[in-house]
């Protein structure tokens, strides 16, 4: 069988809008990885810092045999890092991060995914999505609830459900994947995958110069927005080349920027992922290998095995119960509260039959004076990642109100009757389905102020999309 190189190359910047950056990428000729960090002030760019560095300290070719069993350590360790951390320091506790990568023998990849990071494989002109997503919104698409083109407006398309966060059993997707020559793979976060289409993708990616194919891709995700940080690593399979496996490894993002602070506890020994033997490092360190040792599995244990697994399987549904609460507790979103906006502290509808919102403010706004535009948008409800950024968002809709009332008055004359009841409007907040579950709305806003013979016609479709249009 022909052994193969990687023609590899990594790129990671803040884009257009956000302050820092939170991803954090690592290529070598040998592995390649990217890791999308969140938690905001709970210090997402040091998770994904964590996940890149783990990689790059294990960085060594394997045959095919370990190349998956290689790959679940590293996602163990920088889980395992990512729980001492917040162990110590107790203010890191909600931060988290994706990892989507692969570990490369010369003839297959050993894949590795947690999260809505994304891999994707270029082979004889035909692009195929390698990773699925552990999102809420593919876990709808799944089930045939939406369509991918919902998916990608749906307010709730950024809540993932797995990441690595020092808790529980991260439980990642692994696979192997036998490459060809002339292959084309490329790992990136959501800050790329998430503005662009897939033709859009299939384009770039076939560029000749893999320099260029970089180059347009991220100016394009700047392009549509640039709304989050963007991060990638391209590498394309070629005959081997000993100066390719020669290349010097590169971190990027958060992995340059971000200090890892040094963990005080002692640490301890206890069972994992093994260290596999390495095809050219047999030096390689020992006391890390043995600290995930398989363990014995002799049939005079199966009985207390049994009974920890168990155990355990109770402990990671607690886990990741309170994992959701305190996740939950950082997020802030708009939905309509007694047919006013309200701004909500939480997630949009319940887990386990436990309401997962409070309301933190029902304002005097009524939703049916708004825009259609912002009526659809309250009904679906609007996520913020704090509380700030909701008062900003409600205010704007005060003012829209404002100004449409305004409008109407003037519009309707004396011959308004302001104080005529408001239609009712749906009780509390609700997690959709489908981007379009405002569509039970009226079809004019406040419909029922005006004289009958004064009834405003529907809106038109342009003007329900014009923000702006009362």
């Amino acid at each position: 069988m022909p052994m193969f190189s990687l023609d590899f190359r990594v790129h990671s910047e803040v884009g257009r809008v956000r302050k820092n950056n939170q991803d954090a990428a690592f290529a070598s000729p040998n592995l390649l990885v990217v890791a999308d960090g969140m938690g905001g002030a709970a210090a997402g760019d040091l998770a994904s810092a964590v996940a890149a560095k783990e990689a790059s300290e294990r960085d060594r070719r394997l045959d095919n045999e370990h190349l998956v069993e290689h790959m679940a350590g590293i996602v163990q360790r920088a889980n395992d890092k990512l729980a001492d951390l917040i162990e110590n320091n107790p203010q890191l506790d909600g931060m988290g991060t994706t990892f989507s990568g692969a570990a490369f023998s010369g003839t297959m990849l050993g894949v590795a995914h947690i999260g809505d990071s994304r891999g994707y494989l270029l082979r004889d002109d035909e692009l195929k999505q390698l990773t699925h997503d552990h999102s809420w919104v593919q876990s709808l698409i799944d089930e045939g609830r939406i369509t991918p083109e919902q998916a990608a407006t749906h307010p709730h398309r950024s809540l993932i459900l797995k990441v690595l966060n020092g808790a529980g059993d991260t439980d990642p997707d692994f696979f192997e994947l036998p490459v060809l020559e002339g292959d084309r793979v490329l790992f990136c976060s959501d800050g790329l995958s998430g503005l662009m289409g897939e033709d859009d993708l299939h384009e770039l990616m076939s560029l000749d110069d893999l320099d260029e194919c970089v180059s347009r891709l991220s100016a394009l995700a700047n392009e549509h927005g640039g709304h989050d940080n963007i991060s990638l690593v391209l590498a394309q399979v070629v005959p081997q080349n000993d100066e390719l496996d020669a290349a010097e490894p590169q971190l990027a993002g958060s992995a340059l920027e971000r200090e890892i602070p040094a963990v005080t506890h002692e640490e301890e020994e206890g069972p994992g992922y093994p260290e596999p033997e390495p095809v050219e490092d047999p030096d390689h360190d020992s006391t890390e290998r043995a600290r995930y040792a398989p363990r014995e599995n002799k049939s005079k244990h199966r009985w207390p095995t049994v009974l920890a697994a168990v155990m355990a399987g109770a402990i990671v549904v607690g886990v990741a119960f309170w994992g959701v609460r305190v996740y939950s507790s950082s997020r802030y979103f708009i939905a309509a509260a007694d047919g006013r906006v309200g701004i909500y502290n939480g997630l949009p509808g319940s887990l386990l039959g436990h309401e997962m919102n409070t309301l933190v403010e029902r304002r005097d706004t009524q939703v049916s004076d708004l825009p259609v535009f912002f009526q659809r948008q309250v009904a679906n409800t609007i996520g913020f990642s704090d509380l700030a950024s909701a008062n900003d968002a409600a205010n704007l809709l005060d003012g829209y109100a404002a100004r449409c009332a305004k409008a109407r008055q003037q519009r309707l004359g004396p011959m308004a009757r302001p104080n005529e009841p408001r239609p009712s409007e749906p009780e509390g907040p609700g997690l959709p389905t489908e981007p379009s579950a405002a569509a039970s709305l009226s079809n004019s806003p406040g419909q029922t102020n005006y004289p009958t013979l004064l009834a405003p016609m529907s809106p038109t479709a342009a003007e329900e999309a014009d923000p702006e249009s009362c």
